[in-house]
């Protein structure tokens, strides 16, 4: 089946076709039917599987035919989303399908001055996109209305509830008509998630892709067993072996996203961090060179990690693995996006090896082992341009020369 082939307006189809959409993949086959319909939908998809058109195609369309009936008045569709960067790239997506409907899409979210977004959500909007700080704050304050809602949409829900959210999207509901399409879209779930779908839900059409693997077969996985002081050496030769690849490194903390990029400054790699301490405006930035490709290393923590949505991604590296094992799924889910393929390495030192454990039984398969002989493990970090490891490498000389006098000795 071709986007032709839907019931959707032409405009829709002319802006697919533009952007390369000929078929629907698998996630959008099956939700944009029963979202055209005005059916709730609870959907679990790995990430990279084009989750956001499969909502952003049916609704633009429904709103689009209320408008032309003279029945779309005030915000007709609300999405959240749990960071700044998926919330302004759903938006993106929004505008692109929504091209000359005459369905306006408004992005709000924390981080910035308030004052411009509520300008210009006094000029009206069809859509908004936001995440439930910003959208809670603009509620309470009375600067938004949310009373002519009919699609209420949670994207990467889970995520929201790991972040604290929940109790914001409690409190929202009740703003919320009770008669309304709710969409809930995850790449993972558990018992809270299905706790807070269903009762969010009437009746849903549930739709699950690839439960049995819950990350994309574009992707090839390796771990390599590194002990936690030596992972910035075999970063930097990771990068110097692939000169042009785009590489995205996650770390656990902040701390350790500053620390990995002063490592690689050491080492002459342009590298730059994401991460929630850093400004909108900064963070804006960075994602703008990482995509453009002027950045090809970037540093972030799990919190950025379901904001990341960057074409031809090459390598997502575990610098540290997720304390969470389903996060490695959205991780490595940055890359091998659509059909393109990526690789996924992990660096595991000893006291990661549980995780690592836990992982693959998230997986339910083994991660392909790197294996690193001796010599080249110590080659790695006696031939780094750290001056950190200058130390490790004098006394690795010093040994040699002790040894090459004592052969010497033997041989006289």
């Amino acid at each position: 089946m071709k986007f032709e082939d839907y019931s959707i307006s032409n405009t829709i189809k002319t802006n697919l076709t533009s952007k390369g959409f000929r078929r629907p993949t698998d996630i959008q086959y099956k939700a944009i039917p029963p979202i055209l319909k005005g059916e709730d939908v609870l959907a679990i998809a790995q990430t990279g599987t084009g989750k956001t058109a499969a909502f952003a195609i049916p609704v633009i369309h429904n709103i689009q035919q209320l408008k032309r009936a003279g029945k779309g008045p005030g915000i007709s569709c609300l999405v959240m989303a749990p960071t700044h960067e998926l919330a302004q790239q759903i938006s993106d997506v929004f505008v692109a399908i929504a091209k000359n409907t005459g369905v306006k899409i408004t992005v709000i979210m924390g981080g910035v001055d308030q004052d411009p977004q509520i300008e210009r959500l006094k000029t009206g909007t069809d859509v908004l996109v936001a995440t439930p700080g910003r959208l809670f704050d603009l509620v309470s304050q009375g600067h938004l209305k949310l009373q002519d809602v009919k699609t209420l949409i949670l994207d990467e829900a889970d995520h929201m509830l790991d972040l604290g959210f929940i109790k914001d999207i409690n409190d929202l509901i009740r703003f919320l008509p009770s008669k309304r399409q709710t969409l809930f879209f995850s790449a993972t779930i558990n018992k809270k998630i299905k706790k807070l779908a269903y009762s969010l839900v009437n009746k849903p059409i549930r739709i699950q892709i690839s439960p049995k693997n819950p990350v994309a077969k574009t992707i090839e996985h390796q771990v390599a067993f590194i002990e936690m002081d030596d992972k910035r050496a075999f970063l930097e030769r990771l990068v110097d072996e692939n000169p042009g690849a785009k590489i995205l490194v996650f770390v656990r903390t902040k701390v350790r996203a500053e620390r990995v990029k002063k490592a690689m400054a050491r080492v002459e790699i342009d590298s730059d961090t994401i991460h929630s301490d850093k400004e909108q405006a900064e963070r804006d930035n960075t994602m703008k060179r990482f995509k453009s490709g002027e950045l090809k290393l970037l540093i972030a923590t799990d919190v950025s990690a379901r904001g990341i949505d960057i074409p031809n991604v090459d390598f997502v590296v575990n610098y540290d693995l997720p304390e969470v094992a389903e996060n490695y799924v959205h991780r490595v889910g940055r890359t091998g996006r659509g059909n393109q393929k990526g690789k996924a390495v992990s660096f595991c030192s000893a006291e990661e090896r549980e995780i690592l454990d836990e992982i693959e039984s998230f997986l339910d398969k083994e991660i392909s082992r790197l294996d690193i002989e001796k010599s080249d493990y110590a080659d790695t970090l006696e031939f780094t341009k750290d001056t950190d490891y200058n130390w490790q490498k004098l006394m690795r000389d010093n040994e040699r020369e002790i040894k090459e006098v004592k052969k010497k000795k033997k041989k006289k």
